[in-house]
């Protein structure tokens, strides 16, 4: 005889492990905690000494940011069943999630680093500190741009609700017990 086991307290039931939407103070601390380690790494540092800030990572961002916009307006169509789209593999959508999380954090971590680099280069007043700050801005932007195409695409993959009598009622709406 098996017994039905409901979820402890402290997390530890069934859905211990499931993945939900991503938290945006997760994205503001580790934001903020990027900009606190750039600020300090940049002015205990000699700036002088350090090579001009390269554009690449800016428009590498940028790219992403744009690939997960076009995915995320790809996804919610395909998930929609509109005209004209075929429908959508599961596991794509689960991908798209993963790609989707890591994207916001990885994106609020640069976006973090280059808002203390951007504040600090507005804060000095030497040559090479002018010369840099357009690929901080730049960089900063196309980091902002790709925590909201990350978030954008995380929020249209989700399922969309059914109405409630088209439902058929999952494992546990029909066990009878604790619910």
């Amino acid at each position: 005889m098996t017994q039905s086991r409901s979820p402890r307290p402290g997390g530890r039931g069934p859905d211990q492990f499931r993945m939900g939407p991503t938290r945006i103070s997760t994205l503001v601390v580790a934001g903020l905690a990027a900009a606190a380690a750039a600020w300090l790494l940049i002015s205990s540092l000699y700036y002088n000494g350090i090579p001009r800030l390269p554009w690449l990572p800016v428009v590498t961002l940028a790219a992403l940011a744009v690939l997960e916009g076009y995915a995320a307006i790809n996804t919610r169509g395909r998930i929609e069943q509109r005209p004209g789209r075929e429908p959508v593999n599961p596991l794509l959508v689960a991908r798209f999630v993963v790609l989707a999380k890591a994207s916001s954090l990885v994106g609020a971590i640069f976006a973090g680093f280059y808002a203390g680099l951007t504040g600090w280069l507005f804060v000095e007043s030497t040559r090479a500190a002018m010369e840099d700050r357009a690929p901080a801005s730049g960089g900063l932007l196309a980091s902002l741009a790709l925590v909201a195409a990350a978030l954008w695409l995380e929020r249209s993959c989700r399922v969309p609700e059914r109405p409630d009598d088209d439902r058929e009622p999952d494992d546990r709406e029909s066990r009878p017990g604790q619910r």
